[in-house]
């Protein structure tokens, strides 16, 4: 049914110009009846500019309906100070135009101003029967102008109906756009959040360092500040296409997510490694041969990154870090199952899993990130709005465990190859 009525822009202006011909052409036919020329011009152009009224934008409504309005029924009084008379119409199209005018001012002007236009209207629909010989008012006047009057009420209560449809969905409109706004500010904060981390990190390091009587040499120290330098520009990089998102959310880059390819996971993960502990990336092949819906793999992108951000932030320990993104489930409702493991000894001694459903733990490192943030607590609503679970916790014996399970909305398609039942993944380790 969409496809049937998605007409391009080129189509819907023919198709708009051929409708107003065949009103026009209408009302020009009902004028003619009169037998008069001047008369049939006169009204014409009344039933025109009404006709008008209804299609104009709507800043130009009030005028072209208050002409078309006045027009009409000074038509009604000149025809009834002539001879000429229509046989068999009083004007049905200019009626019918009428009517819509009612609707359209009751949708779209003030109080004021929709009630002076549709008692106008209202006025011309009741005079409009004068236009026929006296001999057809007796029969005619006591049934037709009651039924024109109920039209104009209905009109009035469906262009109500409009008005208030039409500020509802203005309503939405703009809870939408500040959802929206709210959800870029989200992933503004984990970008920048993410870089500004491993600024601290490595201006610790230099001052923990210094004050160890260990300073760094000249070329550890251009290497650490050049890595403050990268991760600097990119968080003002993310920064400006955040904000320029957040000023015009219809814009390009409102599509834009934080990586909408699970490859991009090779580039985020190396940039943790180049200052932090050495990580592992098991990228699972038959997720990036396939295309992900785009929440899926914007959800990915958190989870890894809000993470990789949590291991840097307290674990500061921790030699290794292991990140697992693989396909998970049956054929028929996969799911993709990340999990970001790190060796840090903050979370030693608790000797505990996760609890299913948990973004927290008992451990030092649990209470510090419920002090310092909603990172984790992001994560589970953000999977919970794609219908997964978060869980996060202390590993058995040492290290801490992140992992997510985001389930696909349908089967996913088989790269083409025998690998479908297998395990077939590729490993990536990068070294500091």
């Amino acid at each position: 049914m969409n496809q049937l009525f998605d007409v391009p822009p080129g189509g819907r202006r023919i198709a708009a110009a051929c409708a107003a011909v065949i009103l026009v052409a209408a009302v020009a036919t009902e004028g003619a009846d009169t037998g008069s020329v001047p008369l049939a011009a006169a009204w014409t152009v009344s039933g025109g500019l009404l006709l008008a009224a209804v299609a104009v934008r709507r800043d130009r409504f009030g005028a072209v309906a208050a002409a078309g309005v006045l027009a009409s029924c000074l038509v009604t009084l000149v025809t009834t100070r002539v001879a000429a008379r229509p046989d068999t119409t009083f004007g049905l199209a200019e009626t019918s135009a009428l009517l819509l005018v009612v609707v359209r001012a009751a949708r779209l002007r003030p109080p004021l101003r929709a009630a002076a236009l549709a008692g106008g209207a209202l006025v011309a629909l009741t005079v409009i029967l004068l236009r026929l010989p006296p001999s057809e008012y007796e029969p005619l006047v006591p049934f037709v102008v009651p039924a024109l009057w109920f039209a104009a009420a209905l009109a009035t209560v469906l262009g109500l109906y409009l008005r208030l449809l039409d500020r509802y969905r203005a309503q939405e409109h703009q809870a939408g756009l500040q959802a929206q706004r709210l959800e870029y500010a989200r992933e503004l904060h984990d970008f920048v959040g993410h870089h500004v981390t491993a600024i601290i990190a490595q201006t610790k390091a230099v001052r923990y360092a210094t004050a160890a009587g260990r300073p760094p040499s000249p070329e550890e120290l251009d290497g650490m500040l050049a890595a403050v330098e990268e991760a600097g520009s990119q968080a003002m990089q993310s920064m400006r296409a955040m904000v320029a998102v957040l000023r015009d959310p219809g814009g390009p880059a409102a599509t834009a997510g934080p990586g909408g390819e699970l490859a991009d996971l090779r580039a985020l993960t190396g940039r943790f490694s180049a200052t932090g502990p050495a990580t592992a990336l098991t990228l699972d092949p038959r997720l990036t041969a396939a295309a992900l819906p785009p929440g899926v793999a914007a959800t990915v992108h958190q989870v890894v990154r809000e993470s990789l951000t949590n291991v840097r932030r307290h674990a500061r320990g921790a030699g290794a870090v292991t990140v697992d993104v693989r396909l998970a489930g049956d054929t028929a409702c996969p799911s993709v199952l990340v999990s970001v493991t790190d060796d840090g000894p903050e979370a030693a001694g608790s000797g505990g899993a996760p609890a299913d459903g948990a973004v927290g733990g008992p451990s030092a490192r649990g209470a510090g990130a419920a002090r310092c943030g909603y990172g984790l607590v992001g994560l589970a609503e953000r999977a919970a709005m794609m219908g997964g679970t978060v869980t996060a916790g202390p590993r058995p014996g040492v290290g801490w465990l992140v992992e997510a399970r985001i389930p696909l909305p349908g089967p996913l398609p088989a790269p083409g190859d025998d690998r479908r039942h297998g395990d077939g993944r590729t490993t990536a380790t990068l070294e500091p």
